[in-house]
């Protein structure tokens, strides 16, 4: 039984060997990584105002963080951020806006929607980060017009920093849908 011994001798030494180099930790771990700028996507979900059905065709969402407005829209987006084509963050009088501006087909979604909505609200929702937090129903703009140019601007329920967030995570997502249905 003296082999015995040897080989528990080696398993020791192969042990205490993978844990040495498991331990290790490099130098560059100590330093916080730069999160990618161009890597940050961000979504858009635009939903219009219904009437609640008995059907599971609508939801209540809550609008506004400090006094929630009940809106029931259609579960179903009309807009997303795969109809994007530009985003930046505007002055307006008093504070900031955020103008979406749509591709082709997401301008005459728009335009449709909205002269066969007057009246009606249009919910927007968008996922900026990772965390609940970063996740939110944005505004409830009501229909007061027809739009006919693409453009969607509307006050957001965001800090600054959140809706210059969402501005960047959007344009970067129009860019890479751009990239991906180039011919």
């Amino acid at each position: 039984m003296i082999t015995g011994r040897c080989r528990f001798n080696i398993y020791l030494m192969l042990s205490l060997a993978a844990l040495l180099f498991a331990g290790c930790k490099s130098t560059d771990g100590d330093k916080p990584k730069k999160e990618d700028k161009t890597k940050l996507l961000s979504t858009l979900r635009i939903h219009v105002e219904v009437t609640a059905a008995p059907m599971d065709f609508s939801v209540k969402v809550p609008v506004s963080r400090t006094n929630p407005m009940m809106v029931t829209v259609d579960k179903d987006p009309f807009l997303t951020e795969g109809n994007v084509a530009a985003a930046k963050v505007v002055e307006a009088m008093g504070g900031y806006d955020i103008q979406v501006e749509f591709d082709h087909s997401g301008t005459l979604l728009l335009e449709q929607y909205t002269t066969s909505n007057p009246g009606r609200r249009m919910a927007i929702f968008s996922l900026f980060g990772k965390t609940k937090e970063e996740s939110r129903w944005l505004a409830a703009p009501t229909v007061g017009r027809r739009i006919t140019n693409g453009k969607l601007t509307f006050t957001p329920d965001a800090s600054r920093e959140e809706a210059e967030r969402i501005v960047l995570g959007l344009t970067n997502f129009a860019r890479k849908n751009q990239e991906n249905n180039k011919w």
